[in-house]
């Protein structure tokens, strides 16, 4: 879910080393659709994703707090969760934990709710009356949450045994620069990389010591707040707000200790009435949610639709790609 506002256009750096995808990984993947339908239902407003290993999608409803499910392999999905059910009336982040289990951000709600694979309601916590649990990251013993009304992290124990209570981890006054719209998250175990779309920083958090620094971004024009972030080793993925209408999903290289990132590629933009929000990854290909946010409620079929174009990156050489600088904390 993002703030309405619009970011900076600016033009991509002309040195990026990248490997371009085959065509067929560009169109699409054999015998998948390009293009998915996930509701028909006036006001439903799609916003978050999952896909399994397995290609089983998620996708959630930022409108009506439904989540819809379905194959990777057919265009359409099914309701799985009704809409307003367990009072999850608004819906955006959702992931599958390593134990098949389905945790879903419930937004305006101010709840993290937890599903088995058959639907069941394994476990509602509340964060603070008035909260907007935006998006999450899951490590080996906790789940992160992003929430983007009070501008600071939650944490629950997660574990086989279920989810544990939710508490104030990271305060507002204790992250600089002072954020005001916090969104997507990632995490490696050790630290978590946190987009913040009001001033248009990333942020660095230490998971033990939960120390707060920004990332130092190089290329494009510097900027990779995402709406929603997929992480895939050293690979970044960000849904940017390039401006005038554009989104683009933005892909950056991460040096060793994450201090630093280097823009790589832009995919191709989205149609302008779209509002793509998050990706989430299918076997040789990106997936994108069609919000219709800029122009919510919407206009029915809501759609999931491959990212158009993107490049693949291989890492900077250092001898070109990487400044000195950059170069001095190792990539």
């Amino acid at each position: 879910m993002k703030p309405r506002r619009i970011a900076t256009a600016a033009a991509l750096s002309a040195a990026i080393a990248v490997a371009v995808q085959p065509p067929a990984a560009q169109a699409g993947h054999p015998h998948r659709p390009s293009t998915y339908v996930v509701s028909t239902v006036p006001g439903d407003t799609p916003e978050g994703i999952a896909v399994t290993s397995s290609g089983t999608m998620y996708v959630t409803s930022v409108g009506t707090g439904a989540v819809y499910r379905g194959s990777t392999r057919q265009p359409n999905l099914r309701p799985w969760l009704p809409a307003g059910s367990d009072g999850r009336t608004s819906a955006t982040g959702i992931h599958v934990d390593r134990w098949g289990r389905v945790l879903i951000a419930g937004a305006s709600t101010s709840k993290l709710y937890l599903y088995d694979a058959l639907g069941r309601l394994l476990a509602v916590r509340a964060a603070q009356e008035g909260s907007f649990l935006n998006d999450f990251a899951i490590t080996a013993d906790a789940v992160y949450v992003t929430d983007s009304a009070h501008n600071q992290v939650w944490r629950a124990p997660l574990t086989a045994r279920g989810l544990g209570e939710l508490k104030p981890w990271l305060t507002r006054d204790k992250i600089q620069p002072t954020p005001y719209f916090l969104n997507g998250i990632v995490t490696d175990g050790r630290t978590l990389l946190v987009g913040e779309q009001g001033q248009d920083v990333t942020y660095r958090i230490d998971l033990r010591s939960r120390q707060v620094s920004t990332l130092t971004i190089t290329g494009a024009n510097g900027i990779l707040s995402g709406d929603g972030y997929l992480l895939e080793g050293s690979r970044l993925y960000a849904v940017y707000n390039a401006g005038g209408g554009k989104y683009v999903t933005r892909l950056a290289w991460l040096n060793r200790d994450w201090t630093a990132a280097r823009i790589l590629a832009d995919s191709q933009p989205a149609a302008a009435d779209t509002t793509p929000t998050t990706l989430a990854r299918d076997a040789g290909r990106l997936l994108w949610v069609n919000s219709q946010l800029d122009a919510a409620p919407g206009t029915p079929p809501y759609t999931v639709s491959v990212v158009p174009e993107l490049q693949t990156a291989t890492k900077p050489a250092e001898d070109v790609a990487c400044s000195k600088n950059l170069c001095s904390v190792g990539w």
